[in-house]
Formats: C-alpha cells, sequence, structure tokens
C-alpha cells in the first residue's frame, strides 16, 4: 500500500517525538511491503513564527490531499503567557479541526501489565481497564460565539449544539461498543444544561437503532469520581467537546504517564493521529521526551487504513521497551533512562 501522510511536527517536544514515529512506520513500511511518502508541513507556534499563522493555507491544502495525518504539539509559553496576544498556536489546532471536518476524538486509556505499580491508583482498581472515549471536536463552547461585554469586566463564552453534530459523534460510539463489549455511557450534564438534555434526547432517540448495546447515561461531575474509582466500570463514553477535554486527561494518567496514551481525530473523508500530551517545551531539545504515545497514535493509523497486523507490530514492540526497561526518565524511577532517540531506535530495530 502507498501512504500520503502529512507530517505535522508542532513545537516543543513534537518534532522529536514525531521523528521516533518516523522511524517506526518505516520500519514497519519496510517489512510489510509499504511505501510511506512523509510531507511536512508547519503548525502552531513555529508556522505563527514562520508566517504569521497557526494553520496556513499551505498547510491545510497538504494536509485535505494526503490520506491522514501525523501531529505532533502544538504550544509555546510566550503565548501562554501573554493574555493579550491575539494569534495563538492552539487557534490553529482548531481551525485545523474545523476545515478538516475532525468532528470525534478518540482517546483510548488502557493499562501496560508491567506499568501497574506506576499509575497514581492503586493496582486493584486500575488492573484490566481499557476504555475509550469519543468526543465531540468541532462543536460547542470552544467553537460558539464568545467576547466580552462594552465595560470589559463580563465574558461570555456560548455553548451550542445540533442534534446532527451529536447524532454522527454517537453513532461512532454506538458503533465502537458493537466491536467491544457492547456497553456506552453518554456522559452530560442534563440536570442543568440544555444542550446536555439535547445530548440525551438524541442518544436516547439512537437505542432502536442498536437493540445490544446497553446505554447508560451519566452526569459528568460523576464520571470524573468513577473515573478515578472504578476505571474498569467503563468501556466505551461519549460526550460533548469541554467535558471530554477534561475527561480524557484525568482518565489519562490511569497508565502512569500522559506520554504512554495516543489519540485519533476522525472526519469524513481524512484522519489525524496525535499523543495526547502537550509541546511540554521545558524538555524541547533535551531528548528526554517519551515517544511512545506518538509512536502509538502511528499504530492507531495504521489500523485506521485496515492493517491491523502492522498496528499490532508496534504495539508489541511498545510493550516489550516498556518491559525491558527501554524507557525514558519519566519512567525509569531510578533505572536506566534511555533517550528519545535511543527508545525510538530500539522500537524500529525491534520491528
Amino acid at each position: 500500500m502507498k501512504l500520503n501522510i502529512a507530517l505535522l511536527a508542532g513545537d516543543g517536544i513534537g518534532p522529536e517525538v514525531i521523528d521516533q514515529a518516523v522511524k517506526v512506520s518505516d520500519a514497519v513500511a519496510e517489512k510489510f511491503g509499504h511505501e510511506i511518502n512523509w510531507k511536512p508541513a508547519l503548525t502552531g507556534a513555529a508556522a505563527i513564527d514562520a508566517v504569521g499563522e497557526p494553520y496556513p493555507d499551505e498547510t491545510h491544502e497538504i494536509c485535505a490531499s494526503s490520506d491522514a495525518v501525523l501531529f505532533g504539539a502544538i504550544g509555546h509559553p510566550k503565548f501562554d503567557n501573554d493574555p493579550t496576544a491575539k494569534v495563538r498556536p492552539e487557534q490553529g489546532l482548531l481551525k485545523m479541526r474545523k476545515k478538516l471536518g475532525l468532528f470525534a476524538n478518540v482517546r483510548p486509556t488502557f493499562v501496560f501489565p508491567s506499568l501497574l505499580d506506576k499509575s497514581p491508583l492503586k493496582k486493584e482498581r486500575i488492573e484490566g481497564t481499557d476504555l475509550v472515549f469519543f468526543r465531540e471536536l468541532t462543536s460547542g463552547v470552544y467553537f460558539g460565539e464568545k467576547g466580552r461585554k462594552d465595560d470589559g469586566n463580563t465574558a461570555f463564552d456560548t455553548n451550542m449544539y445540533t442534534k446532527e453534530e451529536i447524532t454522527r459523534l454517537a453513532k461512532k460510539g454506538f458503533e465502537a461498543a458493537m466491536q467491544r463489549s457492547k456497553k456506552l455511557c453518554c456522559v452530560d450534564k442534563a440536570n442543568v444544561m440544555e444542550t446536555s438534555r439535547l445530548w440525551r434526547e438524541t442518544v436516547q432517540g439512537m437505542e432502536k437503532d442498536y437493540p445490544e448495546v446497553e446505554v447508560s447515561y451519566e452526569f459528568v461531575d460523576a464520571v470524573a469520581m468513577r473515573l478515578v474509582q472504578w476505571p474498569k466500570d467503563y468501556d466505551v463514553l461519549i460526550t460533548e467537546n469541554l467535558f471530554g477535554d477534561v475527561l480524557t486527561d484525568e482518565a489519562s494518567v490511569i497508565s502512569g504517564s500522559m506520554g504512554l496514551m495516543p489519540s485519533a481525530s476522525l472526519g469524513t473523508s481524512i484522519s489525524l493521529f496525535e499523543p495526547i500530551h502537550g509541546s511540554y517545551p521545558q524538555a524541547a531539545g533535551k531528548n528526554i521526551a517519551n515517544p511512545m504515545a506518538t509512536v502509538l497514535s502511528a499504530a492507531m493509523m495504521f489500523e485506521n487504513f485496515g492493517l491491523a497486523e502492522e498496528g499490532k507490530v508496534i504495539r508489541e514492540a511498545v510493550n516489550k521497551a516498556l518491559a525491558e526497561g527501554i524507557v525514558t526518565e519519566d519512567l525509569a524511577e531510578g533505572g536506566k533512562a534511555y533517550g528519545t532517540t535511543e527508545v525510538g531506535d530500539w522500537l524500529a530495530k525491534n520491528i
């Protein structure tokens, strides 16, 4: 198979971890007889510095004409610490999601047998955890009307959803549930929010189309508690943009490190794959960033193309590296810490 992949390294540690995912992907391609044409493009703070825009038109054209996008991270302290900045790296991410139609963020949370003791939660609570969030990504409060009143002392952000936006996200969740344990939880705040009542009403109306799926409805605050109490109780969860943003970051620490979890953003014609961690600018250029999440995002990319064996080979290599202690400093805990490039080289060689 010939694949054209847009490569958006972004900011901070993004270029370093992306380099390792490319190494691993190229090793997989060689092993299975595929050809990957990587198409680099600018985004985030790097793009602002170069052309003044966080998601330039040229970058969009490269992404839109590719089979998929492999993405690193965006963000820089010079923008985080300046509340008056008119252009921000994160605006590029929102713009990219909207223009590419990436409406469904898929965020799995699972544990690694060799790392159970590294989680902040007790081993007996997390062992066997394997859940996945489907977060709506192109609507809600992040995209609603926002601003400040004339006096500058009052700000507002408008949360808005259409039934169509909810339906297409929920459909992804139901389909995933059918392939897993046929359990789906709709996360909302229907006791106080009208948008959440529309979410619940819409999902309830879809239940008849998936009679085998057991559907539950829970308030977001209850889910926030239960994720750290009984994460094994969940399988597929669907939710709106803001709630999903918060809950998926909470769930990510269950595995023991944010540097381990991959994600995908699915659209109608193209999908994007990225680690869940941020740009971690303090570590940029130090060769200490954990590349595993980006490598596992590449595994999700192969699987999205129907190349399950290729994805499996990557996952097996990652599990082997973790079991043998081929890890960066965030997981070393007194043992030998390998550099970002060393981990990538080991994974590629193992494949």
